[in-house]
C-alpha cells in the first residue's frame, strides 16, 4: 500500500480539520462523488449484500438503503474530522454465497478503508482471515453470537444488539413472564447459519429452565420456500407448545402456514431476519398473525428514539421503509462512525489506526436505538436487551 499521506496544509477558508491526520488506502484528499462538503477529503467504505434477488434481497436492499442515509445525515452535520463518508461507490453483491462474498471482497479491498456492510455469518467468516490480514474493519449485518468474543471475530467486527443467541433466551423469558409456560421446546433452522446460533440459544434456555427440548430440526442450507414439508411434519410430531425459528420470510411463511393448517396450536417465536411486513400480503398472514412473535434487537420502526427520529427525517415526513432492513442498516453504522472519529482523533485514519482504535475498545451513543455500549470491549459487556414484534395488519 502506499505510504500515508499527510494532509494537505490550510487554506484561506480557515484551518484545515485533516491537518495532522494520516490516511491511505481508502481515504482521500479529493471530495467524494457528489460531495456534500465540497471542501472534505473522501472516507471509502465498502458494502457486500444480498441484491438483488436472494433469500434476504428485500431485507437487505433496505440495509443498504438505511446505511446510506446514515452516511447521508452524518455527512450533512459535516462529515468526520473534513471528510465525507462514501459507501455508495464500493457496495456489490454477494448472492447470498460465501464464494461470491469473499470474490467481491477482494474487487473492493483496494478501494476501501472498512466495510460498513458484510452480510450473512458464513459470507463474513468466508473472508474474516483476508480481513484480519489486510487490518479492515468490517460491520456484519449478522447478529452471530461469535461476533462479540475477540477469539471469534479477529478482533476486526464492529457488532451491535444482542447476538441470536441472547435474542433466542431473551424472547423465551419474555414468552414464560406474559404468554404461558413453555411445557416443551423445539428448534427450526439454517444449519451453520444464524438458525444454527438462534436454535443453541433455545437449547440452553430449555436446559437452563427445566424444559423438554425436542430437538433442532435443520433446513437444507438457505433452503428457499416450496421444500420445508419435512421441517413442518417435524413440527407436527414433535408435540412442542413453542417453535423457536430461525430461517428467511418465505421458509417462515411456508412452515407456519402449513403447520396451522395441519391443526398444529403450538405459537414461532422467530429471530429477526425470519420476518418481513411483506409477509402480511401472503396467504399465511391469518397463521403469522394468529401464532407469530419476532424477537428483534432494535426497536421496529418508529420505537420514540433520537435515532428514529433521525431516519425519519431522511426518509420524509410521513414516508416508511419497506421494512425494518432499514432501521437495523442505520443503527449498524453507529458502531463505525465512532471507530472513524476515535481514529481521526487519535490523528490516524489507516487502517491500522482504524484497527487500534477498535481493538481498544469503542463507546457507541446509539442515540436511543439501542442502549449505549462499549463495541470492540470484553465479551461480558454486550448487550443483552430484546425487543418483541407482534405482527399488525
Amino acid at each position: 500500500s502506499s505510504a500515508p499521506s499527510d494532509s494537505a496544509s490550510s487554506t484561506d477558508a480557515g484551518p484545515n480539520p485533516r491537518e495532522g491526520i494520516v490516511f491511505d488506502i481508502g481515504v482521500t484528499d479529493e471530495p467524494c462523488p457528489e460531495a456534500i462538503n465540497p471542501d472534505n477529503g473522501c472516507i471509502y467504505l465498502g458494502g457486500l449484500s444480498d441484491l438483488p434477488e436472494g433469500p434476504f434481497a428485500p431485507l437487505a436492499t433496505q440495509v443498504v438503503t438505511g446505511q446510506q442515509d446514515f452516511w447521508k445525515y452524518v455527512n450533512e452535520q459535516g462529515g468526520i474530522s473534513g471528510f465525507d463518508v462514501n459507501m455508495a461507490a464500493n457496495t456489490r453483491d454477494n448472492k447470498y454465497d460465501p464464494a461470491v462474498h469473499s470474490q467481491e471482497y477482494r474487487s473492493i479491498e483496494p478501494n476501501i478503508l472498512a466495510l460498513a456492510q458484510t452480510l450473512g455469518t458464513p459470507q463474513t467468516q468466508a473472508i474474516l482471515p483476508d480481513m484480519e490480514a489486510d487490518n479492515v474493519i468490517g460491520v456484519p449485518a449478522s447478529w452471530w453470537s461469535g461476533w462479540q468474543f475477540p477469539e471469534t471475530d479477529g478482533g476486526v467486527i464492529l457488532e451491535s444488539g444482542a447476538s441470536y443467541c441472547i435474542a433466542a433466551m431473551g424472547g423465551l423469558d419474555w414468552w414464560v413472564e406474559n404468554q404461558a409456560p413453555v411445557k416443551k421446546l423445539i428448534a427450526v433452522g439454517y444449519p451453520g447459519d444464524y438458525g444454527g446460533d438462534y436454535a443453541a440459544g433455545a437449547e440452553k434456555w430449555a436446559a437452563a429452565n427445566g424444559v423438554e427440548f425436542a430437538g433442532i430440526v435443520e433446513t437444507a442450507p438457505n433452503a428457499t420456500a416450496g421444500n420445508q414439508d419435512a421441517a413442518v411434519a417435524a413440527i407436527l410430531e414433535s408435540g412442542a407448545d413453542v417453535v423457536a425459528i430461525g430461517v428467511g420470510p418465505g421458509e417462515a411463511a411456508e412452515i407456519i402456514g402449513k403447520a396451522v393448517a395441519s391443526k398444529f396450536e403450538g405459537k414461532f417465536l422467530g429471530a429477526a431476519p425470519t420476518w418481513n411486513p411483506l409477509l402480511l400480503q401472503t396467504a399465511a398472514a391469518p397463521a403469522l398473525i394468529a401464532s407469530y412473535t419476532n424477537v428483534g434487537t432494535t426497536g421496529s420502526f418508529g420505537t420514540p428514539s433520537a435515532a428514529m427520529d433521525a431516519m425519519q427525517a431522511q426518509l420524509g415526513e410521513g414516508v416508511l421503509p419497506a421494512n425494518d432492513g432499514y432501521t437495523y442498516g442505520w443503527v449498524w453504522q453507529y458502531p463505525l462512525k465512532a471507530a472513524l472519529e476515535k481514529a481521526a482523533a487519535n490523528g490516524d485514519l489507516t487502517r491500522e489506526g482504524l484497527v487500534a482504535a477498535v481493538q481498544g475498545g469503542v463507546e457507541v451513543d446509539y442515540e436511543g436505538a439501542l442502549p449505549n455500549s462499549l463495541v470492540g470491549g470484553p465479551a461480558a459487556d454486550v448487550d443483552r436487551s430484546v425487543s418483541i414484534n407482534i405482527p399488525d395488519e
